[in-house]
């Protein structure tokens, strides 16, 4: 291994300095808001205030996949949060989300908004609300909601550990690579195992676990995520492969992975969605088109 200068922490951290990096801008350890907006709002029961991130998509595909069913309760509006400007800090996103992450849903749908922050909860809480791909025999259920608390405890090793020390870190530090590239691929060998008995993640029905696992993992096999396809050797994971092509597949899940996206081919993005009809009318290459 190769060695780097030490670094003797100090008694106490304190911010005294940049922390560099691509995030450097937003990045900071205190909470709250650093200035006053209000977030808009339309027409639809649901408000989604998020950014096309794997984590952003978790939400809207669920969205598309429950409209799809035909709830017409799940219509909504997606606003676009431009985390790299700082949108997450404004006083109207914070008030949802105290965390000031992507995404937020406030669902109006009532006498009283509900506000619901994380992306574990809104997947349940849709689910619940509409009755859909979460199991309610017990069993079923229980299964569904492992899977789902693995990839939320699991994934931030992935993105903030492995996607931020490989593509992101000002510096390239081989330790802190080394070990998040150990992990992220003990997580795809788990996920590999898992699919190599079944169907989908939580068993033989698609659920929320496939919803919140497919946009990290998928984007890891199938999307080049962070450029480390050939670095992290994704085609060893063969049933990962053939389960994100089959959720990949699905017309929900294209239309999903569409919104609130900030980058790829100009007819993959839709900064914002009000309507079902933006997806044939406002992706940025009609836009352009359009003047």
């Amino acid at each position: 291994m190769s060695t780097t200068s030490e670094y003797t922490p100090p008694k106490v951290w304190t911010w005294d300095k940049p922390s560099g990096g691509r995030f450097e801008n937003i990045n900071r350890p205190i909470s709250g808001s650093t200035h006053e907006k209000e977030l808009p709002v339309g027409r639809h029961p649901l408000q989604l205030y998020s950014l096309g991130t794997p984590n952003g998509v978790k939400v809207t595909v669920m969205l598309e996949e429950l409209l799809a069913l035909g709830h017409r309760g799940a219509e909504y509006d997606a606003w676009l949060i431009k985390i790299g400007e700082g949108d997450q800090f404004g006083s109207g996103f914070v008030a949802i989300n105290p965390n000031s992450k992507i995404p937020a849903l406030l669902d109006r749908s009532g006498p009283k908004p509900i506000r619901v922050f994380e992306t574990g909860a809104m997947l349940v809480y849709l689910a619940e609300k509409f009755g859909a791909f979460l199991p309610t025999e017990a069993s079923a259920r229980a299964e569904t909601l492992s899977w789902l608390f693995w990839q939320m405890g699991s994934t931030p090793y992935v993105g903030g550990g492995f996607g931020h020390f490989y593509a992101y870190a000002p510096v390239k530090i081989e330790y802190a690579i080394d070990r998040f590239a150990m992990e992220t691929k003990r997580l795809l060998d788990v996920l590999d195992k898992r699919l190599a008995e079944s169907e989908y993640v939580a068993g033989d029905a698609y659920t929320i676990a496939d919803m919140a696992a497919w946009p990290w993992y998928g984007g890891l096999v199938k999307f080049g995520q962070y450029g480390a396809a050939e670095f992290l050797s994704v085609h060893e994971y063969k049933n990962v492969v053939r389960w994100a092509d089959a959720i990949g597949a699905r017309p929900a899940v294209r239309r999903g992975r569409m919104v609130n996206r900030l980058s790829g081919e100009p007819s993959s993005q839709l900064h914002e969605r009000h309507d079902a009809s933006d997806f044939e009318t406002k992706t940025q290459d009609k836009m352009a088109a359009a003047g």
